[in-house]
């Protein structure tokens, strides 16, 4: 059987949820959710598993903090014996709107430091949906703008493409990321 690793980066604890900075995590609760699963408290992550298609889907929410999240990625890249190729790293992005994606077969870290400590461990061949979580902070505010929390006029924009989001991880896994980047890259500009 076919298995995939998809990591939405985020940090953990009560003091995270809803901020900014953990979009990803928020992406993988959803489609948890979609998909009937529960997460369950393992080694450098909280981890769920499903099937689509004779597919083994393992959704990955590392517990590292955002800076060290290559070490999980690394562990269950290894664990379960997954080639990079079907590695789906989500992560927030303030280069890109709130509500825009992107979704990249390969590529830089763009200067966001969970993607970096990934790149470092296992290099840049992967794929990578990236979140627009907008920019409307002032210089030096980018940290405290990360680690904010959504408003819910915010959550009013976001909503729709963490539903989408959802819809990217399905297809990676079901047609691979060529297709999924030319059904939904389109649909991702804001």
């Amino acid at each position: 059987m076919d298995k995939y690793l998809i990591c939405g980066l985020g940090n953990p604890g009560d003091e995270y949820q809803g901020t900014r900075h953990n979009t990803g995590f928020m992406i993988l609760d959803a489609f948890a959710k979609a998909s009937n699963i529960c997460f369950e408290d393992k080694r450098y992550g909280f981890v769920a598993e499903t099937n689509i298609k004779g597919r083994k889907i393992i959704l990955l929410k590392p517990t590292t903090f955002m800076n060290l999240s290559g070490n999980a990625v690394r562990y269950w890249l290894n664990k379960e014996n997954i080639d990079q190729s079907r590695l789906l790293v989500i992560s927030d992005d303030v280069a890109l709107a709130l509500g825009a994606f992107r979704l990249k077969s390969s590529g830089s870290n763009g200067g966001h430091n969970g993607l970096g400590n990934i790149q470092q461990l296992i290099g840049q061949n992967y794929a990578r949906l990236r979140m627009g979580i907008g920019n409307e902070y002032p210089k030096g505010g980018q940290i405290d703008w990360v680690l904010g929390r959504y408003s819910d006029e915010d959550m009013k924009v976001l909503r729709p493409s963490i539903d989408t989001a959802c819809g990217i991880v399905w297809s990676f896994a079901v047609a691979g990321i060529d297709i999924t980047m030319n059904q939904f890259n389109k649909l991702g500009k804001k």
